[in-house]
């Protein structure tokens, strides 16, 4: 099989480097490969059936056209300043006006012109006091809220948009590995079902977002593709009534905080804050489950949920970050027999692990029911659950009953995008026509910034070609 452009996986990345082609005119062929199913098809069976069932071969949750990013929550981060590293490789100015142009293509597709933590300045000048007295920073970020019922009507307009354009989609399609001549990317190796076959393409675009970051990995290993231990977060999904949380839920939506608790000063960082939202589970390889936060636009919980990440880089020798992660993953899950922890975190300071019958004591009741209660501190590492509960203490001073002793913490709460691979400001990599894009690429973190990555290569691509007409 012949492309002209081939992208592998279609998460949000992908999907724009394929849309802004189209945008330009570019009339060569592009092929977006996704081992997932297209939105439509894309159905997580817990609603109904109560639990996780351990879909096979793969999360509906994280796979699938638009990645993760059909059933996440859906915010769209509109500042440069969230969102991964990428403005270091392109510059903040430049990366802004990305943010403004991808945000208004967004909104063409159905996103809510509604725009969360743009007002009630006095009330934001009064919770980044409190922060700055708690040793904290708060990061500016208007929040553009699609919700997760709505993200996925969304993706789904731009699917069906991509098909009319001549955009060819592969799904039911996992890449296996790609195809290079010495410093030469022709293409990929595909397997869909017992069927392997070769794809050679003029141009390769890896965008396996998270979920595909250790595969990206050893694909770099194996090919000498220039790449370097990045970060790895590793934390916890906290859950409060959201009466706790109303002054920030309504000034900011989302309020963004990052600090360097005492004693190793690691940084440490708010994550996807979801007022009225649902802590929920996503499976990845090797039946590994992570705890995750959902809101939904109509839909609402009584609590409020945010994640807490500690981030860990790691020094010669080490260079496995994404194994590490994944080590304190299996831990966690043998802990709770294959499901998410959750512990009170009165229960952590006392020492003991929290039961089944404290949850249902408590004012906090958990929105995942099949969360197994336990001892979190039990899998997590030393360090990390240190930083974490000095960051919690912290945000009691910004948000007051924040550290109460019910609040509840699920584990574990993963980030996998450690891997960074080296790019040069026009997304290209030492292996001539082969480019890597999104969360798996270790420059990004989030829908927006993903896309904002696939708007910028499609004009990379498009005005190559152009010059060498």
């Amino acid at each position: 099989m012949k492309t002209d452009i081939l992208i592998i996986g279609a998460g949000p990345a992908g999907i724009f480097t394929a849309m802004e082609l189209c945008r330009l005119g570019d009339r060569r062929h592009i092929t977006i490969v996704e081992k997932g199913q297209p939105v439509e098809r894309r159905h997580c069976p817990k609603p109904s059936a109560g639990h996780c069932v351990g879909c096979k071969p793969y999360c509906h949750i994280t796979t699938g056209f638009s990645g993760a990013g059909a059933f996440s929550d859906g915010k769209l981060s509109l500042s440069c300043e969230v969102g991964g590293d990428l403005p270091s490789l392109i510059g903040e100015d430049f990366a802004q006006q990305l943010i403004r142009y991808t945000d208004r293509i967004y909104l063409e597709f159905g996103a809510d012109e509604h725009v969360e933590g743009l007002s009630n300045s006095e009330a934001v000048k009064e919770i980044r006091l409190r922060a700055i007295r708690a040793g904290l920073k708060l990061v500016d970020c208007p929040i553009r809220h699609m919700g997760t019922e709505r993200a996925q009507a969304i993706y789904l307009a731009i699917e069906n948009k991509l098909r009319e354009d001549g955009v060819e989609l592969l799904f039911g399609s996992e890449c296996v590995n790609v195809l290079l001549d010495g410093d030469l990317c022709r293409g990929a190796v595909v397997r869909c079902g017992e069927k392997e076959e070769e794809i050679l393409a003029d141009e390769t675009i890896i965008a396996t977002g998270r979920r595909g970051a250790e595969w990206l990995e050893k694909i770099c290993a194996e090919h000498n593709i220039a790449h370097q231990p990045g970060t790895v977060d590793i934390g916890v999904r906290v859950e409060v009534r959201s009466e706790v949380m109303e002054r920030v839920n309504e000034v900011l939506y989302e309020s963004k905080l990052i600090g360097y608790p005492l004693p190793y000063r690691n940084k440490v960082r708010t994550f996807c804050q979801n007022p009225g939202g649902f802590v929920s589970q996503e499976n990845y390889d090797n039946d590994l489950a992570v705890v995750n936060g959902h809101s939904y636009k109509e839909l609402k919980s009584e609590n409020t949920n945010l994640a807490i990440l500690c981030s860990h880089n790691f020094n010669v020798p080490f260079n496995q970050p994404i194994e590490y992660a994944q080590k304190v993953g299996e831990l966690t899950n043998m802990l709770g027999a294959g499901h998410i922890l959750v512990q009170r975190y009165g229960d952590i300071l006392d020492g003991k692990r929290t039961w089944d019958k404290e949850l249902a004591q408590s004012n906090v009741r958990p929105t995942l029911p099949d969360a197994v209660a336990g001892d979190i501190t039990s899998a997590m590492p030393y360090r990390a659950m240190t930083n974490i509960l000095g960051f919690i203490r912290a945000m009691d001073e910004v948000v007051p009953g924040f550290a109460a002793r019910e609040t509840l913490l699920y584990s574990p709460e993963l980030k996998f995008y450690s891997n960074r691979v080296r790019m040069d400001a026009d997304l290209n990599t030492n292996v001539r026509a082969l480019h890597c894009l999104g969360d798996s690429s270790g420059w990004t973190r989030g829908l927006m910034m993903a896309s904002i990555m696939g708007v910028l290569m499609g004009r990379k691509l498009a005005a190559s070609a152009g010059a060498a007409r």
